[in-house]
């Protein structure tokens, strides 16, 4: 059985759906109920009892236009793998009374196909192309939870927050970009509650694989265009070199060796490479040549929690600053923090989150830092480049634990500064 089912094999579906609204409704009524909602669908209604919405019902649906529901399509990488998931689903849809919804990062339905008779059903949800289908939209279910939690989820009847969803089950699952890490979007599959199989969160889990492989497939197609149309000029140059497109991937190198990635090359700063230290990336038509600075040196950093934090940076013959996310100022925090020592991927989900069930969101997270700052961190285990002298600021407060930015920080572990 998957981690995330709601059921186990053998479950009664129909008392454990009973059991369920019950419990719904004694938590909605402000009641104790007998038995207690999964965690995770504690932490979702938690959140959407903040919204407003209405449990009773269908709460307030307004799909988007074709026309915007198109542009999407076209914009979202997943358009390039749809029909994939659509031929795992399309054998068994009609006999298994299910439908393969695909969405968005906004959680807007892009995609829908399945039983028809299971698509006029959910229609009358709203459950359809171009609906916005995140927590604060209709309340708690599997597509939206999973873009709240960044992790698959199955919902089954009355851990719906909506009554009107309690005759169905959702299991959905988030797909990244293998070559970002950004969240694409989210693959579910959805029927009637009574049709619940185990098996299903393997055909989700399936699909999410399907795609992600395709899309790495087509990446490495993009990188074997890349070597053979910089050929020529890779021909006429001396001395250790890569050869990278916008994201950091490796399409060539020579003398020396590389993990596969480097920071995501910008124009405008310097970036540490392991094995040529300093280098300034030179931007091809397709990608980015990066060789080594004249001269190298250490990059010095300064990390002002203000409001927001910014970071300010000088290495060799390039200087600059730039805001930061406070998500990307508190990682860096915690990791100036640790030291040489460095933090587990465990480490800074719990010091993130205050639980290591979320790797991927902070493996994401992690990825978006380097794009945006360079090679700053490195890996196993997450810790400052040493070639990296990070300096914290805290401009509204003598002391690092006064400061405004720990205080209101969400994260267990930078809170914790201020005892």
């Amino acid at each position: 059985m998957s981690s995330f089912s709601a059921i186990t094999p053998g479950t009664d579906l129909s008392r454990h759906a009973r059991d369920l609204v019950r419990m719904h409704d004694a938590v909605i009524g402000g009641g104790r109920p007998i038995m207690r909602p999964r965690a995770v669908v504690a932490r979702s209604w938690s959140r959407v009892f903040e919204t407003g919405l209405d449990p009773s019902g269908v709460n307030a649906r307004t799909p988007y236009p074709i026309e915007e529901i198109e542009l999407r399509r076209r914009r979202s990488p997943l358009s390039t793998v749809i029909g994939d998931l659509t031929q795992i689903v399309a054998p068994v849809a009609d006999a298994s009374q299910l439908l393969l919804v695909v969405t968005d990062a906004d959680g807007v339905i892009l995609w829908r196909n399945g039983s028809a008779r299971i698509r006029a059903r959910a229609d009358t949800l709203g459950f359809r192309e171009g609906s916005v289908w995140t927590e604060s939209a209709v309340g708690t279910n599997a597509i939206g939870t999973a873009l709240a939690e960044a992790t698959p989820v199955q919902l089954f009847s009355g851990e719906h927050f909506e009554q009107t969803q309690h005759p169905w089950y959702c299991t959905a699952a988030p797909v990244h970009d293998p070559i970002s890490g950004e969240m694409l979007g989210i693959v579910d599959v959805s029927g009637p509650a009574l049709t619940l199989h185990p098996a299903i969160s393997a055909l989700v889990d399936t699909a999410v694989r399907l795609a992600e492989s395709q899309l790495w497939r087509r990446h490495e197609q993009r990188l074997d265009h890349l070597r053979t149309s910089a050929a020529p000029l890779l021909a006429s140059v001396r001395g250790p070199l890569l050869l990278v497109d916008d994201h950091g991937w490796v399409a060539h190198s020579s003398g020396v060796a590389t993990t596969g990635r480097v920071a995501a090359p910008r124009s405008d700063r310097a970036i540490t490479v392991p094995g040529l230290g300093l280098c300034l990336p030179e931007q091809l038509p397709h990608g980015w040549l990066i060789r080594p600075a004249e001269r190298t040196s250490r990059i010095s950093m300064t990390l002002r929690l203000s409001s927001p934090p910014t970071v300010e940076v000088i290495g060799a013959d390039s200087s600059w600053h730039s805001p930061v996310t406070v998500r990307h100022a508190e990682i860096l925090l915690l990791l100036q923090r640790r030291g040489r020592e460095g933090m587990t991927v465990a480490d800074l989900g719990h010091a993130l989150f205050g639980d290591a069930d979320h790797a991927v969101a902070v493996r994401a997270e992690v990825s978006r830092l380097r794009r945006a700052l360079g090679a700053v961190v490195d890996s196993r285990p997450y810790r400052l480049a040493e070639s990296l002298d990070l300096v914290v600021e805290a401009p509204d407060a003598g002391r690092l634990s006064e400061s405004a930015f720990v205080r209101r920080s969400t994260s267990p572990g930078v809170r914790a500064l201020a005892a």
